[in-house]
């Protein structure tokens, strides 16, 4: 415990040196909530869009969703990728640290930086443009959780199996289409068929409605907690086999 302690202090400190973790946490969610409140300001529910809760209402839990998967998509790949192919695991291995803490503390490192990105994009839309705040905040939470880590293991399986730069190639398209058909972009209202069953197999769109739902006070949707669960399952299957093939 003490060493996943102290590697997780490490890690941390090397997550925030990383530009990509900055830009796709921190900046981009923020940019795009302040293009939307100058847009659209949190204008009056409708029905037939945006879940019937308002625009910047939907899109709050949706971009801290997305924060969620910046980090678990981009920063964690690139970073254990790079520690691949620079040795350290192998190193790792010959101490007497076992790699899975190295895994074990990239993760809470991840699970810090995304818990404070999101708090600090709730503050500001609660200040600034008046949103709900969370209906159900032991939902929220449990959402939150179940997808930093379903996309913390994915992002290890990535990071495990790609050189740095395709991982880093992968994570941020893989990000973007996701941004764009997984809620966090244009509302599942308005898009085609085709690209909702699309979305549907996406983790982001999974954990959007599942937050959302907690967030709204729709209720916990068993439905999509089950779908993260698969989802964590494959992840987790995969970073398995690809740790003790590195």
């Amino acid at each position: 415990m003490r060493a996943l302690t102290k590697t997780t202090w490490v890690e941390l400190k090397l997550f925030t040196r990383e530009p990509l973790t900055v830009l796709f946490t921190f900046a981009i969610p923020f940019v795009v909530l302040f293009v939307l409140g100058s847009v659209f300001g949190n204008a009056p529910p409708n029905p037939h869009v945006y879940r019937g809760v308002g625009t910047l209402n939907y899109y709050v839990p949706a971009y801290v969703a997305l924060v969620v998967a910046a980090i678990g998509l981009i920063a964690l790949p690139v970073h254990l990728a790079a520690y691949q192919e620079r040795g350290v695991l192998r190193r790792f291995r010959a101490s007497t640290i076992p790699v899975w803490s190295v895994f074990g503390a990239q993760i809470a490192a991840t699970f810090v930086i995304e818990v404070l990105a999101s708090a600090i994009l709730v503050i500001v839309a609660l200040a600034v443009y008046h949103t709900r705040s969370p209906q159900s905040l032991g939902e929220v939470i449990g959402a939150f959780f179940l997808g930093a880590l379903t996309f913390g293991m994915i992002g290890l399986f990535l990071g495990l199996a790609l050189p740095a730069r395709a991982a880093q190639g992968a994570g941020v398209l893989l990000w973007f289409v996701m941004m764009q058909i997984s809620g966090p972009g244009a509302p599942p209202e308005v898009l085609p068929t085709a690209i909702l069953r699309v979305a549907d197999a996406t983790p982001l769109q999974h954990l959007v409605v599942l937050m959302q739902d907690a967030w709204f006070g729709f209720g916990w949707n068993n439905g999509e907690m089950l779908s993260l669960l698969g989802f964590l399952a494959g992840a987790t299957a995969l970073t398995i086999v690809f740790a003790r093939r590195s």
